[in-house]
């Protein structure tokens, strides 16, 4: 594969996920190294005599560990694991997602074999896998772990041939989050199971909205909350572009939430996005909602809706109206988003499920195929995702991030979360993940998505009518695929 295909194949998977899997702040992450030397804190007999595949214990397991990854997770991973394994030395590098695929091209394709982990998110990893950056996993053993790890976590980790080349710690189906007390309000019931009757097709979320902002609420922060559940089918079925009625559905879904102003405006990881989680929130309209607007002699932006401190400054100058927001649609690491920002509304929160199933992100760790120490990296990889004890660590410290080890949400199953009412969550989302098919997932997705996505944009802002939107998504991705088969 040549070096820019190849780039733009990773920067198209990457691009999305630089916000939401970047922190609750929506900001992304610079490029840090964090070493754990051997003379970490012993950790106790019972662990660190642990036996490992190779027949080691863990206090016999030496060497350095270096660790490229998009998720600062990794770093409390790393700590862990040498708290665990005094005898080995880690070397964590944390980078911001836009710099992280170049980064990775031009290590790995230069022969850089100093790299011994390395993470990819779902939407790149197919071009990682034709790369051959993730080695082998089922030369170490993968296989003898099928099972343990929920079902579509462990498909996303293999290659076309089902060879396993990466493994998540975590599961991310997805959700609508929602306020208990202002369903109580408006609809006298809170439940999940009667809330997700509101979300269950695209007719029933506009009435829904409808209802909702007749009592002075708003459905959504802003329409991309419907963004997860878009579309079922495959975009491409035997070479053929594929777009079925439900496309069209949302996109009539997507116009009628921003035209008959049903949601806040406040653009998905920007300011006023993140405050209506905690309150009331202004009001913005459409023509301000997902940028900088007018600036002052001194080039200072007037309304800037990244900048929290500017745009609470300033907001009282554009909307004079403000409201509460009902739900946000976000998969499972939403809950370590909202945990971050919901303030006062902390147990008010529910999850239910939406009109469909499906996942969006998660973090996925393999081992560099030119990597000298895979057996020690091995060792990081199972660590990381098939040991309970890691799991358990892990929902405590995270406080709250979904594992995708089996028995360990089994384990969980009945663990409430008072941030949501004392909802079980762990046994919520292992439901919501059993549901998630993978029979959908194409290499031109991300691509596709865009260019819907383009579309849909343009019909709702009126920029476009809805014959001529679509006349220039078919356009669009007949350029980016010329060999694709078009019926217009």
């Amino acid at each position: 594969m040549k070096f820019k295909k190849l780039t733009a194949l990773l920067l198209a998977g990457i691009m999305t996920l630089s916000l939401a899997a970047c922190g609750s702040d929506g900001e992304g992450s610079s490029t840090t190294s964090t070493d754990n030397s051997s003379s970490q804190e012993q950790a106790s007999d019972s662990v660190a005599g642990e036996e490992t595949a190779e027949g080691e214990t863990a206090g016999d397991l030496s060497g350095k560990l270096v660790i490229w990854t998009l998720a600062a997770d990794l770093e409390q991973f790393a700590d862990k694991f040498v708290e665990t394994h005094p005898g080995v030395e880690t070397e964590v590098v944390v980078i911001a997602p836009g710099d992280y695929p170049t980064k990775v091209e031009t290590a790995l394709l230069g022969g850089d074999d100093s790299v011994d982990i390395i993470v990819g998110e779902p939407k790149m990893l197919k071009s990682m896998y034709e790369a051959q950056f993730f080695a082998n996993l089922d030369d170490f053993g993968a296989k003898d772990y099928e099972g343990q790890i929920v079902d579509y976590v462990w498909e996303v980790g293999q290659d076309e041939e089902g060879i396993q080349r990466a493994i998540s710690y975590q599961i991310t189906p997805i959700g609508f989050f929602y306020r208990r007390d202002i369903a109580d309000k408006v609809f006298g019931y809170s439940d999940p199971e009667s809330v997700g009757k509101l979300f269950a097709d695209y007719d029933t979320i506009i009435e829904t909205g409808r209802t909702l902002k007749d009592a002075g609420y708003r459905i959504f922060a802003s329409d991309a909350e419907t963004q997860h559940f878009k579309g079922q089918s495959s975009w491409v079925i035997d070479g053929k572009l594929n777009v079925d009625p439900q496309r069209y559905e949302f996109m009539d879904l997507a116009t009628q939430l921003y035209q008959e102003d049903l949601t806040a405006y406040a653009q998905q990881w920007a300011a006023p996005w993140y405050q209506a989680m905690s309150g009331p929130v202004p009001i913005l309209n459409a023509e301000i909602q997902g940028g900088v607007w007018d600036t002052d002699e001194n080039g200072e932006a007037l309304l800037n809706v990244w900048d929290a401190d500017n745009f609470n400054a300033n907001v009282e100058n554009y909307s004079d109206e403000t409201a509460e927001v009902f739900a946000f649609g976000l998969p499972a690491w939403g809950v370590l988003t909202l945990r971050d920002n919901v303030g006062e509304t902390a147990g008010s929160w529910g999850v239910c499920s939406g009109p469909a199933y499906g996942y969006d992100g998660g973090t996925y760790i393999g081992i560099s195929d030119l990597s000298q120490n895979k057996d020690l990296a091995w060792e990081f990889v199972k660590f990381c995702t098939l040991n309970e004890e890691t799991a358990d660590w892990w929902i405590e410290a995270s406080e709250g991030d979904t594992v995708s080890l089996v028995s360990a949400l089994e384990k969980h199953a009945d663990d409430t979360n008072e941030t949501y009412g004392g909802q079980k969550l762990y046994e919520f989302w292992l439901k919501q993940a059993e549901g998630v098919s993978l029979s959908n997932v194409t290499e031109y997705d991300t691509a596709i998505d865009a260019a819907w996505s383009n579309a849909i944009n343009a019909v709702k802002t009126g920029e476009k009518s809805k014959e001529d939107a679509i006349e220039g998504f078919y356009d669009e991705v007949a350029a980016t695929y010329p060999d694709l088969e078009i019926e217009r």
